[in-house]
């Protein structure tokens, strides 16, 4: 219970932490949050990291002038694409298997999501899963499976990972220090978040229309 707490607290003050982090650890710090953005793409058993709300709040500690945005941003990306590449691979690895094995790390029902989202979107789903959470960090992983090649993967890889990591980064370098903003920064975080998640609640909420028509017909 007091691990939950402490990770709610994390979310919703994520400017503060981060900001002590950057502090205390100083150039250490481009490492940590390469690390965090790494593992939050790349391994599909950390789909829980934060993702969008981590590049906003580093990008409003950028403009204090703690990090330095271009170092950031390169880094970042780095990290978004080397994230994605290693899931890739392990999907590859892995094989067909993936989608009829029971692993309690391979959830289903995130497995199921993702291919919903790759039948109506195509390759495109590279770049638009980006910015949904927990599809994110499995659709590299489906990808790698079977369903993509890589020549096609590692362009819709570096796109998306690019616009993503400039986006939201730069989003919080611009307005995250804003007086409405900073004043406001766990409301901030939580739209954020809100605005991440509404594309997958719709994805499941015409799933379960369908599976009711159907049931019903």
């Amino acid at each position: 219970m007091d691990l939950v707490l402490y990770l709610f607290d994390l979310f919703l003050h994520l400017d503060k932490h981060l900001y002590t982090l950057v502090t205390e650890y100083g150039t250490w710090s481009y490492l940590i949050l390469f690390t965090v953005i790494f593992c939050e793409t790349g391994l599909v058993i950390t789909p829980f990291l934060p993702g969008d709300s981590l590049l906003f709040a580093a990008g409003a500690i950028a403009a204090l002038g703690a990090l330095r945005v271009e170092w950031l941003i390169a880094l970042l990306i780095v990290a978004a694409i080397a994230g994605d590449t290693l899931n890739y691979a392990v999907g590859h690895f892995i094989g067909p298997r993936a989608l009829t094995s029971n692993n309690r790390f391979l959830k289903k029902e995130y497995m199921d999501r993702t291919q919903r989202f790759y039948e109506k979107h195509g390759g495109k789903t590279i770049i638009l899963a980006r910015f949904v959470p927990i599809v994110r960090t499995f659709a590299p992983f489906l990808a790698g499976v079977g369903i993509m090649s890589y020549s096609r993967f590692v362009v819709y890889n570096v796109v998306g990972g690019v616009v993503w990591v400039v986006l939201f980064t730069l989003a919080g370098y611009f307005f995250g220090n804003l007086a409405f903003v900073e004043k406001n920064f766990s409301l901030v975080i939580l739209a954020i978040i809100f605005l991440s998640l509404v594309p997958a609640v719709v994805e499941i909420w015409r799933d379960r229309r369908q599976q009711q028509n159907a049931t019903k017909a």
